[in-house]
């Protein structure tokens, strides 16, 4: 066997003079590749000639479809479904306007979502769910998280301490304390709602440090 592999290396070496040797299945190791290529102003061999679109054959544009209707479905089972209806692009946020991050799909539920049920539209589009935890009620509208316009202090009584965090300019110095007598870390601020702040709601904030007292979601402000 050895004698042979050395006999045909040395015929491929002298054959190389005029032709190359090349493995009989036409790849190598970058991926398979076509084995012919079309010259200039030739037409291609599926007849679209030199100016069909490369790559699949696919169209350019995307396919349109008719959105099903995911309010009540888990967050999971509504993704894996848009997805068998072949749209892929899809985002999820805090129907309750908390500015939680939906971690583990499955724990969530879909309350709202961007394109009404039963509208066709290209499956590019991107899908947006509104979503709650399972054991928690959905909104009659999603909650919009606050912001700061015009460099007044919103009242962010009652929201989110992530949410009112992230409203504020990212170089605010914020205090953050516990309102109750436990004297808690606030550490998932997600978690917390605004009992107090400071400056006042409506205040111009001119770069001023802001201040917050805050308890968990379900307790009542002192």
């Amino acid at each position: 066997m050895r004698t042979r592999v050395i006999g045909a290396v040395l015929f491929c070496a002298v054959a190389g003079l005029t032709v190359a040797c090349q493995p009989s299945d036409n790849s190598g190791t970058g991926g398979s590749t076509s084995s012919a290529m079309p010259t200039a102003g030739a037409p291609a061999e599926d007849g679209k000639g030199a100016g069909a679109p490369a790559g699949d054959g696919k169209p350019s544009g995307a396919a349109s479809k008719a959105v099903r209707d995911f309010v009540g479905m888990g967050l999971q089972s509504a993704q894996d479904a848009a997805q068998a209806d072949g749209f892929y692009a899809l985002k999820s946020h805090d129907a309750l306007g908390r500015g939680r991050m939906q971690a583990l799909d499955r724990n969530w539920k879909v309350c709202s979502q961007n394109v009404a049920a039963g509208t066709s539209v290209p499956t590019d589009t991107t899908l947006d769910f509104g979503s709650v935890k399972l054991e928690e009620t959905c909104p009659a509208q999603d909650e919009k998280e606050p912001t700061a316009a015009g460099g007044k202090m919103p009242d962010f009584k009652g929201k989110s301490m992530k949410a009112a965090r992230a409203a504020l300019d990212s170089g605010t110095s914020i205090t953050v304390k516990d309102a109750s007598a436990e004297d808690r870390w606030v550490l998932v601020e997600s978690n917390w709602q605004v009992c107090t702040q400071t400056p006042a709601a409506g205040a111009a904030l001119n770069g001023r440090p802001v201040t917050f007292t805050v308890v968990k979601f379900g307790e009542t402000c002192p």
